[in-house]
């Protein structure tokens, strides 16, 4: 099967080895591996037949963003209340037809394919991430020439669209297709045009986590335990003043540093990123229900997408600790071996699990409710 990381840039591993950050990469993959995951068909079903909601949709022409009052309803109501924000499908049109881009934001947030993809690409790469899409009318250009304080990758699902990127000094132009997919790391200029028919392209943001974020999670700690003591009276003209107290504070703060614990820094911001993913959740209600009837002998799967990564607690190893994704369950050590049999992609039924099958039911039926596990 192929992951989303391969997908997107053809060589998963090699990909991370050398180009992951540094370079723009240009990869075509087969059209149907990507254009069944937004569609323009797609697109028209949210923006006419939904009742999507700003900011999920933006629009921009020439270079600048509308305002939200250009393209929303005025008066709307659900039983007798007012909403606001709901998106006038005959406006969109209007302005799509006049030569505007229509912005689907979040998209990894609502809908479903590029839920999943996202979520299997986080799990990858261990940064999170984010999807908007971009419908162009023929010929037209949504945003002038412009970077990003993010990496992202882009692939194409309907039509053409013309990129110019700017990088090693020089202006390359990339054709996007139906199928390819381009890799552009933070802070490459670029632009995009449309060619004779409409465009629909797709960008997943990737918001990076960096080794900056990582010591100062360790360092902030530190600092703060200093105190918030002032600096003293008549520094700005005799500024030696604080040289001692700062080269003491300084030497005191770099035993400090060699004191932390890297294991207890990198364990607590991974336990951080498990617990504050998106809830993985679609399907649920049948999850919910397929649990009141759960026996020994019911199939079950891994859901895609979910984490499960186990954290050892108390003084003995006790217990365990599971990340998943958007929250914490806390189970006996004991379940451990059961827990190993749940992997990505298996189906299997509570009876196969090398516990009590009166274990492994209620096992299997909190694993339903949490999310880990749904009905194969």
């Amino acid at each position: 099967m192929t992951s989303p990381l391969e997908l997107l840039s053809g060589d998963a591993q090699t990909f991370v080895d050398k180009v992951w950050a540094t370079r723009v990469l240009v990869h075509e993959a087969s059209p149907e591996q990507l254009t069944h995951l937004l569609s323009l068909d797609d697109v028209d079903h949210l923006l006419t037949e939904t009742a999507i909601r700003t900011p999920s949709v933006r629009i921009a022409r020439d270079g600048s963003v509308l305002p939200d009052a250009e393209f929303v309803r005025t008066g709307a109501t659900v039983a007798g209340k007012p909403v606001t924000g709901l998106v006038d499908a005959r406006k969109v049109l209007a302005l799509f037809d006049s030569g505007a881009t229509v912005v689907l934001q979040a998209l990894h947030r609502y809908w479903p394919p590029l839920t999943a993809l996202t979520a299997e690409l986080e799990l990858e790469l261990g940064h999170p991430c984010q999807v908007n899409a971009y419908l162009t009318p023929p010929g037209s250009q949504g945003f002038a020439v412009h970077e990003d304080s993010h990496d992202v990758f882009v692939f194409q699902t309907h039509g053409t669209k013309l990129w110019e990127i700017h990088h090693d000094s020089r202006v390359e132009e990339v054709l996007m297709r139906p199928g390819v997919c381009l890799y552009l790391p933070t802070g490459t200029p670029h632009a995009a045009r449309a060619q004779e028919s409409a465009s629909l392209h797709v960008t997943v943001g990737i918001n990076q986590r960096t080794w900056a974020d990582l010591l100062r999670r360790a360092v902030e700690p530190l600092l703060a335990a200093q105190g918030a003591d002032h600096l003293p009276a008549g520094t700005l003209e005799q500024p030696d003043l604080l040289v001692d107290g700062l080269a003491e504070r300084l030497q005191a703060l770099a035993g400090d540093v060699r004191r932390v614990d890297a294991h207890a820094v990198v364990g607590a911001a991974t336990e951080r990123f498990l617990t504050t993913r998106p809830s993985r959740l679609r399907g649920g209600v049948v999850a919910g229900l397929a649990g009141r009837d759960l026996d020994a002998d019911t199939p079950l799967r891994r859901r895609p997408g979910v984490p499960c990564v186990r954290r050892e607690q108390g003084e003995q190893g006790e217990r365990l600790l599971l990340l998943l994704g958007d929250r914490t369950l806390d189970v006996p050590a004991w379940l451990g071996p059961a827990l190993d049999e749940l992997r990505p992609g298996r189906v299997l039924t509570p009876a196969e699990l090398p516990i009590s099958p009166q274990s492994a039911v209620v096992l299997c039926g909190r694993l339903l409710r949490e999310g880990l596990l749904e009905p194969a």
